[in-house]
């Protein structure tokens, strides 16, 4: 590995003296390195640091992009860099960093781990979504893409079909459909089942649904998914990893798995299970 990419945010207020401790033990390791604009800018408000910057639009080259932040810059990264194929390194400077592949205070060791080619490459599914009635600007997520209410509080009938084949009407607050990766996400939250990210497979999980008979269904992640939303209001929300885009009431959303994954670097010592057991403190006795 000769050149990175790096993405970050602006809320990591306390931590820039520490991200600049990270770059120049980069630049000590003989790393070729770039800084997202936006994110240069910030940690140049009060230091000088003599490094490139590009245009998140327009990422240059790269044999890997280091995420600096937690797991909403990680889904930041891997909208703008997963198109090129280019694998993604995170490293934890919020609170979980579930995504993330180590904390900013290790990060010495995390990086001469991949330096060493000591890590694997984990190929996450991730999702396309496109409306037939309005164009959505970033229509690609790793996370989840969700059906919400928009500034209401009535209920959304959301006409559902898999392969093809009429499946269900969900009527609820809404309705989300998850990769793996996002399943410890906002699926986990309204009780969809926790997968191992690796897994061939998406989750429909719908949001406080009107009926006790709509229970989170697991189904191949080369489904195409439409549904159809009906609401009092003249727009319904459609979320992608957070990213918000209206949707008129009516149209139709078409969810499949994008052409491309994400590919998320993971040192040989992660795995799902301690994952679970560190970041979700699952089957944790906290008494």
């Amino acid at each position: 590995m000769k050149r990175l990419v790096i993405f970050g945010n602006t809320y990591q207020q306390g931590d820039v003296g520490r991200v600049l401790t990270l770059l120049e033990y980069l630049r000590q390791r003989g790393l070729d390195v770039a800084v997202e604009r936006e994110y240069l800018r910030y940690l140049s408000q009060e230091h000088e640091i003599g490094l490139p910057a590009f245009a998140a639009a327009h990422v240059p080259d790269a044999d890997m992009a280091l995420s600096l932040g937690g797991d909403g810059t990680f889904l930041t990264t891997a909208m703008w860099v997963s198109p090129k194929g280019m694998p993604i390194l995170g490293v934890n400077v919020g609170h979980l960093g579930y995504l993330t592949a180590g904390s900013l205070d290790e990060h010495a060791h995390v990086i001469d781990d991949v330096l060493a080619g000591n890590y694997r490459i984990e190929e996450r599914t991730m999702l396309q979504v496109a409306c037939d009635a309005v164009e959505i600007s970033h229509p690609w997520a790793l996370n989840e893409v969700a059906i919400l209410r928009h500034e209401t509080s009535s209920m959304l009938d959301m006409e559902t079909r898999l392969r093809s084949h009429e499946l269900t009407t969900y009527r609820g607050d809404g309705l989300i459909i998850s990769t793996p990766t996002g399943s410890t996400a906002y699926n986990m939250s309204v009780g969809g089942p926790i997968l191992e990210p690796t897994t061939s497979c998406l989750v429909l999980s719908p949001i406080s649904p009107h009926s006790l008979t709509m229970r989170p269904l697991v189904v191949r992640d080369d489904s195409e998914i439409v549904v159809r939303t009906h609401t009092r209001a003249t727009h319904y929300e459609v979320s992608l990893d957070g990213e918000v885009s209206l949707c008129p009431t009516g149209s139709t959303l078409t969810i499949s798995r994008a052409p491309y994954c994400a590919r998320v670097v993971q040192t040989l010592d992660n795995n799902f299970a301690s994952t679970l057991r560190q970041k979700l403190l699952w089957g944790t006795d906290r008494r």
